[in-house]
């Protein structure tokens, strides 16, 4: 029988390490010369699902079939975020350190969710975080724990929140309940849409989200977010959790932890900081203050697979209230009691997940392969090419820079003279719609007071002045053309 027969067992391990080998070496090359690809997918919709069988095969295939389907029809369909033009949203690449400890945790295919079913799995994901707690200049006192993405770590925040709040939502629920009033959620007007989806699914409802103005820094504003909850209490609501940001998606504006913390607590509340992007920069030391007050929060989320160059996924979420969480999730059937449930952490009660991959295996490798030293070289180099970026702006006549640049997003856009601001948005629209389309860089937009606004965000391991002088240039080039008809 062939071995595209086999029908039991395993494919024949010389077959794998073939495919293997050229896998890495195609990994290798690829992330080598990233630049020489589209960086936004040019297949239309559906392309991708016609390209391939509408049926799974009956008779098993080859590994080198698939890596020829890989190679003519995935890649085309992938929007490479590798790509050191990649500007769109906070990047996320992938460091040849986290990659090889990505490719080892896939062959264990360990589950962490006891201590027993995988020792390493438990202590190196505390060690890790503890090394991170450290590098980032944190005090002692923080319980951390890896989850996928920021959203899921938000949501657990918020679910330790709502359960130290003291109402027994985690038996009673929230429904028909008289004797539960409105539990209320703060956050700056400019926060990640996670702690939205969060409240809503928490149960909390959409409406007791309270969303605090900012000032002209997109900075929430201690004084709006005071009166907000002073004036819930009077009417009868509780105030249960307050997350003020440090470096907000559309524009990296750093909220006033110290004292957002300060008046959250004589509420009573918990405190939990959406460092997502922004916390790794702490390891700078002259953005070590960014994280000033942190200490005093209940909560922390920063995403190693953002400016860390550590694979997707990898969130932290570190808190100093770790029995509250617990209280919130943890739930112990008979088929998982253990002799060392006692004297271990079993990661399974902090979090709605039983199974959990062994993520801080590769945030472990990356840690070691920079350095306290190398990270902090990287991500200062970032923030330098933004800075030479918004310089390139702030200089040619025509465009202008529409917030601070606090780390390494550059906030801009052309205006033409005597221009409104539908026809300013509609401009800057095709110009990023252009420049997207010719596939050399990538960018995004926001808003800001209603201002459409373009974006560019550095953060790529591989990311150099080259690329920041291409983007310019693309722009400049598109905005001509636009603006002469053609």
């Amino acid at each position: 029988m062939t071995d595209a027969l086999r029908l039991t067992g395993d494919v024949p391990p010389d077959e794998f390490r073939t495919a293997a080998h050229a896998a890495v070496d195609w990994i290798a090359d690829y992330l080598e010369n990233s630049a020489h690809y589209p960086v936004r997918s040019r297949v239309r919709p559906g392309d991708v699902r016609a390209a391939l069988p509408a049926s799974p095969p009956d008779v098993g295939e080859p590994l080198d079939a698939m890596l020829r389907d890989f190679h003519s029809t995935i890649v085309p369909g992938i929007t490479h975020w590798n790509h050191p033009a990649f500007f769109a949203y906070f990047a996320n690449s992938g460091a040849y350190p986290g990659i090889l400890g990505e490719l080892l945790t896939a062959g264990l295919n360990a589950n962490g969710m006891l201590w027993v079913t995988s020792p390493a799995v438990t202590e190196l994901e505390q060690l890790t975080l503890d090394w991170l707690r450290q590098l980032m200049g944190l005090g002692d006192g923080w319980f951390g724990q890896i989850t996928d993405t920021a959203s899921v770590s938000t949501f657990y925040a918020l679910a330790a929140a709502r359960e130290r709040a003291g109402f027994d939502v985690r038996s009673k629920g929230m429904a028909a309940r008289t004797d539960l009033p409105r539990l209320r959620v703060y956050c700056s007007e400019h926060a990640h849409s996670s702690i939205d989806k969060a409240v809503i699914a928490l149960g909390l409802g959409h409406e007791n989200l309270v969303k605090i103005a900012t000032d002209e820094q997109f900075r929430l504003r201690p004084d709006a977010l005071a009166a907000a909850m002073e004036a819930d209490v009077a009417a009868g609501y509780r105030p249960i959790a307050v997350v003020p940001c440090v470096g907000t998606t559309s524009i990296t504006s750093i909220d006033p932890v110290a004292e957002v913390v300060r008046i959250a607590h004589a509420h009573d509340c918990w405190v939990h900081v959406d460092a997502a992007y922004a916390g790794v920069a702490a390891i700078v030391p002259e953005l070590r203050y960014l994280l000033d007050g942190v200490d005093g929060a209940d909560s922390l989320v920063v995403n190693p697979h953002k400016w860390l160059f550590t694979p997707m996924d990898c969130s932290v979420l570190y808190t100093r209230d770790p029995q509250s969480l617990k209280q919130a999730f943890a739930l112990l059937p008979e088929y998982l009691v253990t002799r060392t449930q006692d004297e271990t952490v079993n990661l399974m009660d902090y979090g709605i997940q039983l199974g959990r991959r062994f993520r801080s295996l590769k945030l472990w490798m990356v840690l070691r392969a920079y350095g306290r030293e190398g990270i902090a070289e990287r991500i200062r180099h970032h923030c330098e090419l933004a800075r030479e970026f918004a310089g390139m702006v702030h200089f040619e006549g025509g465009w202008e820079l529409t917030a601070p640049v606090t780390l390494s997003l550059v906030c801009f856009r052309r205006v033409p003279a005597d221009a409104d601001e539908t026809a300013i948005a509609a401009l800057n629209a095709a110009i990023m719609e252009r420049v997207n389309a010719r596939g050399h860089t990538y960018l995004s937009h926001t808003k800001l007071n209603g201002r459409y606004t373009l974006r560019l965000a550095v953060g790529n391991i591989r990311t150099d002045r080259s690329h920041i002088e291409l983007a310019w240039r693309e722009l400049r080039e598109a905005a001509a053309l636009i603006e002469q008809g053609a």
